[in-house]
């Protein structure tokens, strides 16, 4: 696997994590750069597109993408 193609845009690094160089680096290693199927953020992306991913949605909180996505299509209803 290679870089996440969201890593350079990714709101929860860019915003949510300034300050916190340390921490954002390790998550980072952990979740964008290699496997990324177990980072949150990122399958919400993949199910949804990028403009749905919530901005505070942290990328370990996998447990939170089901209703997300399930919240998501109950609003948006059937498709024409």
């Amino acid at each position: 696997m290679s870089e996440c193609e969201c890593v350079s845009t990714c709101d929860f690094f860019n915003e949510q994590m300034k300050g916190l160089e340390a921490i954002k680096e390790m998550m980072k290693r952990r979740y964008c750069l290699g496997d990324n199927s177990d980072c949150a953020r990122h399958m919400v992306f993949q199910e949804l597109g990028k403009g749905r991913v919530p901005p505070d949605l942290i990328p370990n909180q996998t447990e939170k993408v089901r209703n997300i996505i399930t919240r998501f299509r109950v609003d948006e209803g059937p498709a024409s």
